[in-house]
């Protein structure tokens, strides 16, 4: 599932594409796409119609186009790629994906908005925005850590808090936002913690080392266009990232850690698996 570099990596592109024009005619194609809109894709295709793009935004793995009309509030646009989901920006006459779900055109005439998503997990929404900006059905959602909001002192004081497995409260988009497995094993093994150590038994000072290496990495695999392990993955242009080149846990079973050349392990995880050094992270008694 795109992480936040891969997120915000799309929504800078939307940001330079699409925002200042206004959408002239919205086309879903099925009903999943339009599922978490409760009145239902029609619904959905007509209240879009004369919106003006006004800002693409993103918090954690979710991005909003903030949408208004003349008489009309602003809306936001909220979409999420799910496992697969991708937004391209095309031109009107190439052909359609094999997977296409939805299709925004403009009153320019110029290149427009598509989503497709291969395995249906995605799908896009209208919320009302909160004081603050951020749509209202994610605003249980905690700020990420490249946000203004953003309150280290406080998400550590939680972390430590909790008797859960540190690398499963970093998932929990609840304490802080945007991490996932990627960037939760490549931020443990650069601040040298086991996944499975209990947040409660960490020090405040090693919850914000790994909360600031998680940072960081983030911050490098973002300028790298983030991170592609297949092609369903890409920016608005199609293109991969390629901090998958730089990944030093992740993925890297069998092989030396850069640090002291022990191979990297891998084990079962919430469905999913964790990388880890057996050596610079011990694992928990």
């Amino acid at each position: 599932m795109p992480e936040l570099p891969e997120v915000e990596v799309v929504r800078r592109g939307l940001a330079e594409r699409v925002t200042g024009r206004t959408i002239a005619e919205a086309a879903l194609h099925g009903a999943r796409v339009a599922r978490r809109h409760i009145p239902g894709p029609d619904d959905l295709a007509a209240r879009l119609q004369g919106r003006t793009v006004r800002a693409a935004r993103r918090r954690g793995k979710y991005l909003w186009l903030v949408l208004d009309a003349p008489d009309d509030e602003p809306v936001a646009l909220l979409i999420h790629l799910g496992m697969s989901g991708q937004l391209l920006v095309e031109r009107p006459e190439a052909p359609d994906e094999r997977h296409l779900h939805a299709r925004l055109s403009f009153d320019d005439g110029g290149d427009e908005l598509r989503f497709v998503d291969q395995r249906t997990f995605g799908g896009i929404s209208l919320s009302d925005l909160s004081a603050d900006g951020v749509p209202l059905t994610i605003a249980h959602i905690a700020p990420d850590p490249f946000e203004a909001a953003y309150d280290e002192a406080a998400v550590v004081r939680r972390i430590t808090a909790s008797t859960s497995a540190v690398k499963r409260v970093l998932l929990d988009q609840r304490y802080v936002s945007g991490v996932g497995n990627i960037y939760a094993d490549e931020g443990l093994w650069r601040a040298r913690v086991h996944g499975g150590r209990p947040a409660s038994s960490l020090t405040k000072p090693a919850v914000a080392r790994i909360l600031r290496h998680t940072r960081e990495v983030m911050a490098a695999a973002l300028e790298q266009g983030g991170t592609s392990f297949d092609a369903l993955y890409v920016n608005v242009n199609g293109a991969s990232g390629y901090f998958e080149r730089s990944l030093a846990a992740y993925g890297q079973e069998g092989r030396p850690c850069r640090r002291c050349g022990t191979p990297i392990r891998r084990v079962a995880f919430m469905n999913r698996s964790s990388y880890f050094c057996p050596r610079c992270q011990r694992a928990p008694r």
